[in-house]
Parts: structure tokens; sequence; C-alpha cells
């Protein structure tokens, strides 16, 4: 960082955000410039939280800002871009643009930053450059060479080429942008991630925009405040103080600070007290006599507030207008003893994404017959959803088989009705039951009883051995020593 005209106003790096379609290798490109591997530990291969990273290109640090690119992460991107000095839209040279990327370019322009497209996976035998820049053009997005003022760059996050290239435009950029920030000041910024650890309580994670984050300061958001007991770097390594643009780890917030809060440094914790907005994390829990049967209730677990946040929105956005959805709990941590009371009280589905249940709390809904969903992703998680909610909308066919019969005679047959004579021989028949018509044990066809009798009288009932005459409609003709199986289909609600 290079000191200006006062001592306290320096140059800043940039803060870079990389958006893009799932698959694009946006995740890879960034393994790629910082040289670790992030990719290789994430649940279907899809980045699942917000990271931020620090590098050096040239002598000069530059943060990036890794958010997801599946389409659950709309608000993650969203909030990424509006943290972010400059923007990289990444764009695979063998998918070209897709939905997501419509999407991310629409986040990029609403934000109002500068951004570079990186045209990825050129290295692919199927990469088509041209096209990308073609159907780039058709989204209002013309790169230099199609006439444009958008710089594209040619990468291959898989060998290398075009990143040296690419970090040299995100420096020409910010250089033009001439990023300043008053180290005399407070550290202010944004939280980009939040879990609760068991072991050291709440964690965010930050960066900083303008001022200076020290240990033993006081924090605080709208959403928590807290005294700083740790700062740590990306790479998990202690700090003293944290500088603008730079992201940190913090532990000392006295519960989780919602994700995409603004966060500022205070001069004591009655002024942070002051300043934060006193609100509940969870939604209220509904009088259980008020429930509505027609929606599905459920309670949502998530391992950090980055995960929570995605899904909230994105189940709030599934169509309603058969069953609703009511989110009766949304939390960060482990499912509880209490949310297990939670849902047997409220007739609740538990939804965990990425959580834990330990033996006492898995046998306690084991034994109240509570349905505990585990995920891993969240697309997964969306579908999961959204059959609990098709159950409820169209109920169960439950088929019950009730008797045989063995077909002795035909007595009449006209058009599709029948009048047959047999035996019973398994079970029990009912008036009304469904017929199925077996052939040397193939099934060949299926009608309906219209009428039974015995001895030329109506009956409703016949047990094994009795002799009846059936009168038989459906399509398919019922010929002599064929069986007739029948049964009833009843429906019942998930």
């Amino acid at each position: 960082m290079e000191e200006q005209e006062s001592n306290n106003i320096i140059t800043r790096a940039p803060i870079v955000v990389i958006l893009g379609h799932v698959d694009h290798g946006k995740t890879t490109l960034l393994d790629y410039i910082k040289k670790t591997n992030i990719a290789g530990g994430e649940s279907g291969g899809i980045t699942q939280h917000i990271g931020a990273y620090e590098i050096e290109h040239t002598g000069k640090k530059i943060t990036f800002v890794d958010t997801p690119g599946h389409e659950a992460f709309s608000a993650m991107r969203s909030r990424g871009a509006r943290v972010a000095d400059i923007a990289i839209l990444v764009v695979a040279a063998d998918e070209s643009v897709k939905p997501q990327t419509k999407e991310a370019i629409n986040v990029i322009k609403a934000a109002g930053i500068p951004y570079i497209v990186a045209i990825n996976k050129v290295d692919s035998q199927r990469a088509n450059v041209q096209k990308v820049k073609t159907d780039l053009a058709t989204s209002d997005v013309l790169v230099e060479t199609m006439g444009g003022n958008v710089p594209s760059v040619n990468t291959s996050a898989k060998v290398g080429t075009g990143i040296t290239e690419l970090l040299d435009l995100i420096l020409l950029i910010a250089e033009m942008e001439t990023l300043q920030a008053d180290i005399s000041q407070r550290g202010t910024g944004t939280i980009i991630e939040s879990y609760l650890d068991k072991q050291r309580g709440p964690i965010a994670t930050l960066i900083v925009t303008n001022g200076v984050l020290r240990k033993a300061d006081i924090i605080g958001c709208a959403s928590a405040m807290g005294k700083i007991k740790s700062l740590e770097g990306f790479n998990g390594k202690p700090m003293d103080k944290v500088m603008p643009s730079q992201p940190c780890s913090v532990m000392g917030f006295e519960k989780v600070p919602n994700v995409g809060d603004e966060f500022m440094g205070f001069d004591s914790a009655m002024e942070a007290q002051e300043f934060v907005v006193k609100k509940e994390r969870e939604t209220v829990i509904f009088d259980p006599s008020q429930i509505d049967k027609k929606n599905l209730n459920i309670i949502l677990k998530a391992d950090v507030a980055g995960s929570l946040e995605p899904i909230v929105q994105i189940l709030n956005n599934l169509p309603q207008q058969e069953i609703g959805l009511k989110i009766l709990k949304q939390e960060v941590g482990n499912i509880s003893e209490e949310d297990i009371k939670t849902a047997i009280a409220c007739n609740a589905k538990i939804i965990a994404f990425r959580v834990k249940t330990d033996t006492a709390t898995q046998r306690l809904a084991e034994d109240k017959r509570i349905r505990i969903l585990n995920f891993d992703v969240i697309y997964n998680l969306l579908q999961g959803v959204e059959v609990l909610m098709k159950e409820l909308i169209k109920p169960k066919s439950v088929r019950t088989d009730l008797g045989q019969l063995k077909v002795l005679f035909v007595f009449f047959t006209e058009g599709s009705r029948q009048i047959i004579g047999g035996r019973v021989i398994d079970g029990e028949i009912d008036k009304g039951a469904q017929i199925e018509i077996i052939r040397e044990g193939e099934i060949v066809g299926k009608g309906r009883m219209i009428g039974m009798e015995k001895n030329k009288k109506d009956i409703d009932h016949a047990v094994k051995r009795d002799e009846i005459g059936i009168k038989f409609e459906g399509e398919t003709k019922i010929k002599e020593e064929d069986i007739l199986n029948f049964y009833v289909i009843s429906t019942s609600k998930s």
C-alpha cells in the first residue's frame, strides 16, 4: 500500500469479485492464482460459501472474493459485487453464455463497477472464443476486440494461460480507479461470511474497506456486536491489525452476525450497543393450533449464515399456489432437542444443511417419528423440499389387494360389459372393487366390478370357496380359466 499526500491516506489494494455460470471454472481459476486447492473439498463440485483471498502480483496486493456460481446463490453474488471494486466475468469457451452468466452481467451492471471478461477453458477442444464474444454482444457486453470498451482475456485455469495478463489488467484498472482509504479511522467494511464454531463461538469473515481494525477493538453491525478476541488472515495466521482491502476472520462477536451487514469499530461498548439494531435471528414460532394443514412446515438448520441466507431466499421463491411453505425456524448450528420438540408441536420437517445431530437428539427424533433430511448441496436441498411439497399436493395412492376368483363360465358379452361366473379361490371380495385380469400368469387387462350376485341375489361381500356371478366392465374380454384379482385404491396424505 502506497502512502499519498497525507500519512493517513493510502492507496488500497483492489477487491475483485469473480462471477459467472456454475462450473465455468471460477474456483479453479482462483486456485491457479493463489496456488492452493479449495475446489477439492467442495460438495458436488460447487463452491458453497463465499471466501476471500489475498495474493501479490508484481509487488502489489489483490484481494479476491470468490462467489458461488449456482443459481441458489443470487443473494451471495449480489453482495459480493457490492463489496468489490472490480469484477471478473468468467465464461467457459466451450459452453458460452448461460443463464447465470446473464444474471452475473446484471449484478455487475447494477453494482456499477468496472469488469473484465475472462474467456476460460480455451484449452478445451470444443472452445469457441468468437462465439462467446458474439453471445456476449447479444447480452449488451461488447468486448474491446469487437469494438467495445470491456477488456477480455483468454484464460485456462487448467494450464495457466492468460493469468498474468488478467492480473496485470486488474492492477491497471485499480490504478485508474484511484482506490484510497484513511488509516486514521477505525475499521469499517462488510461481513461476507459468518458461522458458529462449537469451540470458539461466533466467527465472522469480513473485508475491511476503510480504516484499520485491531485486536481488542469494539466492533458492531446491525445484528451483533462484540470485542475482538482474535484476528486471523485468510491463510489462518494470527494478525494484530487488518488494513484496508484485507480479508480476515474475527472471533469475539456475542452472536453470529448477519452476512452482508456493514460493520464498524467503536470507542466503547456503549457506542456499539446504541448502534446495533436489536432483532431476533429466528422467525417467530407459530401457534400450533393456527398452523394451516395445507402448509409444509419446516425447521431450517445450516452450518453458516452464508448458507442460510441463499437457502431461505430460494425456498421462499418456490411456487406456493397449491401448498404453502412456512419456515418456522431458521438458525445456524447443529440440530438440538429443542428443534425436535418444535417439530413435534408444529408437525414440521427438519431440513439440515451441513450440520450434525448428536446421538440423544437423533434418538428423540426417531422415537417421535420426526423426519430429519440432511443435505450437502443446496440444489439437492431445494429438490428435497419440492418433493415434500408435491407429496402434500397429491395424496399418495394406496392399493389393497382383496382376493382372487377363477373364471368358470362367461355367460354374457356385450360391448365393454360381461357377466361371468367363478369361484373365490383366495381372500375376500367386496362389491365395487377394481379388477385385474390374469391370463397364464400375466396381467392382460383391467376393469371394474359393477355388480355381484350369489344364488341370483345381489351381494356386497364374498369369501373363499363362494361361487358367484360378477358383472364386469372393461375393454379386455375375460375368458374361462382367467384369474381375476380384486383390489381397492385409497388415498392417504404424507
